[in-house]
């Protein structure tokens, strides 16, 4: 329970930062991070093959 609160606060604070600032700027910063992420699965997947 204490860790959906912690989640749900993380995430308020993190929606009230990405609020005031530009929108193509916010835009940008979530395209990288949503790349950062698919690099980072497709580098695990391929990881667990080899092994």
């Amino acid at each position: 329970m204490f860790v959906l609160v912690a989640a749900l606060l993380l995430l308020g604070v993190v929606l009230g930062a990405v609020a005031h600032l530009p929108v193509p700027l916010a835009l940008t910063a979530g395209a990288l991070i949503g790349l950062w992420l698919a690099l980072f699965g497709v580098r695990e997947r391929l990881g667990r093959r080899t092994r």
